[in-house]
């Protein structure tokens, strides 16, 4: 395990019916598979042992014989592979039988856990002993009230149901998580109907996002009895809500992925997650802790999910945008939107979001006020796509050039005009923000923010500038999704329209605030100076969402952004936005009212608050120790 992450496995073996050797052999070749790729907790379905359509066979002493010699080579087969592994097996203890998760490690049994909820196809079993099996003189507790505990890191905890445990009111598997469990295991043998698959991947979803907790389902497969029914597998493992991996129905195998416990835990912490300090029986075991590659992978894009951004979901949130912007035009009685226009990607958003917000009101466009405020850095294309966007969505078109404005204001200050320092920038961004005020009062009008929340994130605004507005459409919106979302409008909308946006989404990024080159083109690029914003998105999303220590970061970046940017690319703007996010938090403090859209925001009133004056030694730190150490 490494960085609170655990190698975990389901596992649907090919069986034979009522053949307990047989089935051995084919367990063992699945735990020995798993532990050549370093897997710590092994997964296999209800009944594995034995077959789960074994009917009256149960009550067979030669089967439970037998299913009792198999767990005792599974067990054996378990030395020296540092694997904690459940079998499936019918056990009987006090003259009743029992459908029970075996667990064992390093040669041992630890547990049995047996079945609570039974299906009519399963009356043969009994329910809910509590009790201890002799295994010779070794104790074995029989009991559905177990948690199994690493004895070096307090996160991993599992706990164990079977089957249909998983559909009752009252599952076994809510319980154990507010006892402490972080991964239910669940050995199952789901007969396959018409729609199965959807129904059970939606309810493992829905489980692991209600108790916080990854769960690993295993589901009998071929070689069950057709009789009456088919088995197909169909394993699922899933953590907060997300599957992470799955199996094809009608497959066999192994399905492999990483368990993240230390997110699971900070997920808890921050959502009040109920526990109760019922009594249960608490197994210790230990693991290896070596660090080992990830099975599991993350997303380039965190804020998509994807490839590309669906068409409901960037509908969804254009509504959200437009109907908090409609709201807040209600509230205050407001005429006019003014929106400052650039040519560029935030004030194309957000132009586009006050249109929408207008038509839902029934109200004309032209009570859009879109402001174009050429200076200094404004080049020909960004000039002409700000024009030419007004135009297609039919808002009302106003420029104001502030270039003497900014230069009275410099010969005011005692600035010279030819040093492009950080005052030549901010003036021009300060003098756009007051006229874009100044207008709105004189039309009893709202200014509305463009900024998103990348920007907000690495403090990449002027404050008391572009920083500053009546009320911010994009502040939750990363620039990475930004992208995704004026995509949609170019597939969407009408061709004057799309290609316009076409256009601005292939412009580079530029606040414009230096001269153009001799060619007239953008001399300013944002990614040039503070990184790629697909690199500080992924980051925001694992810091802040996520809770990641910076070196869990830059482990998960490195593999995920493999051949795409260097590791010194990776550190170099990790280090950046680590020291902008705490340097910037001040601008933060103070932000406008504006919608959230997603699981990420940085406004102060709630949603994320750190002090101003917080340092960011130790994030730096954790992140060095780490790469220092050789792990690059």
């Amino acid at each position: 395990m490494d960085f609170g992450y655990i190698k975990s496995a389901v596992y649907t073996p090919q069986i034979k019916v009522a053949d307990c050797n047989y089935n051995a052999e084919q367990i063992i070749k699945g735990i020995n598979e798993a532990s050549q790729r370093n897997v710590k907790i092994l997964v296999f379905p209800e009944l594995c042992v034995t077959g789960s359509t074994c009917g009256d066979l149960f009550y067979q002493k030669t089967l439970l014989d037998g299913a009792k010699n198999a767990i005792d080579k599974i067990a054996k087969a378990t030395v020296d592979t540092d694997m904690l592994v459940f079998v499936g097996a019918p056990i009987k203890y006090n003259d009743d039988l029992y459908s029970c998760a075996v667990a064992i490690k390093d040669g041992q049994v630890l547990a049995y856990v047996p079945k609570v909820h039974l299906t009519k196809r399963q009356n043969q079993f009994s329910i809910c002993p509590n009790g201890v099996v002799y295994e010779g003189d070794v104790e074995v507790p029989i009991t559905n009230e177990l948690l199994i505990r690493d004895v070096n890191d307090s996160d991993l905890v599992i706990g164990v149901e079977l089957g249909e445990d998983l559909d009752n009111p009252i599952s076994p598997s809510t319980s154990l998580a507010q006892m402490g469990a972080k991964i239910i295991v669940n050995l199952a043998s789901h007969p396959q109907f018409v729609g199965e698959n959807e129904y059970r991947e939606q309810a493992i979803k829905a489980q692991s996002a209600k108790c916080t907790c990854a769960y690993m389902y295993a589901n009998a497969g071929e070689g069950e009895s057709t009789t009456d029914l088919v088995f197909a597998g169909g394993n699922y493992i899933a953590e907060n809500g997300k599957i992470l991996a799955k199996s094809e129905p009608f497959s066999t195998g192994i399905t492999i992925t990483d368990i993240d416990c230390s997110f699971l835990t900070y997920q808890r912490s921050k959502s009040d997650f109920d526990t109760t300090e019922e009594d249960c029986v608490n197994i210790y075991v230990e693991f290896d802790h070596s660090e080992t590659k990830l099975d599991r992978k993350y997303s380039p894009s965190p804020f998509i999910d994807g490839e590309i951004l669906s068409d409901e979901r960037a509908n969804l949130i254009l509504n959200m945008q437009a109907h908090a912007l409609k709201k807040r035009i209600e509230h205050t009685h407001t005429k006019t939107l003014v929106v400052g226009v650039s040519g560029g990607l935030d004030s194309s958003l957000a132009l586009l979001v006050a249109v929408k917000a207008m038509k839902l009101l029934g109200r004309d466009t032209k009570d859009i006020i879109a402001v174009t405020m050429p200076c200094f850095g404004t080049t020909k294309r960004t000039y002409d796509n700000s024009k030419a966007l007004s135009s297609a969505l039919g808002v009302s078109l106003k420029q104001v050039n502030i270039a003497k404005a900014v230069k009275q204001h410099f010969k005011d200050i005692g600035h010279d005009e030819n040093v492009f320092d950080t005052t030549y920038e901010n003036s021009q961004a300060r003098e756009r923000t007051q006229i874009l005020m100044d207008i709105a009062n004189k039309c009893g009008g709202m200014v509305i923010g463009t900024g998103d929340l990348s920007e907000l994130a690495l403090g990449w605004a002027t404050y008391n500038g572009d920083h500053m507005s009546m009320y911010g459409v994009n502040g939750s919106v990363p620039k990475t999704l930004m992208r995704h979302l004026i995509s949609y409008y170019v597939r969407t909308e009408n061709a004057k329209l799309g290609k316009v946006l076409a256009d601005i989404l292939a412009t580079p990024v530029s606040p414009e605030l230096l001269p153009p080159d001799a060619s007239g083109k953008i001399q300013q690029k944002t990614e040039d100076l503070v990184g790629p914003y697909e690199l500080h998105d992924f980051y925001l999303f694992y810091l802040v969402r996520m809770g990641f220590t910076p070196a869990k970061v830059y482990k998960i970046a490195l593999d995920t952004f493999e051949g795409t940017y260097s590791k010194e690319t990776i550190y170099k703007w990790l280090s950046t936005f680590i020291r902008r996010f705490f340097n910037q938090q001040f601008k933060r403090s103070c932000l406008p009212d504006g919608v959230k859209i997603g699981s990420v925001s940085l406004s102060p009133r709630g949603d994320f608050t750190m002090p101003t004056d917080a340092v960011s030694v130790l994030w730096q730190n954790n992140l060095d120790e780490y790469v220092n150490g050789g792990n690059n």
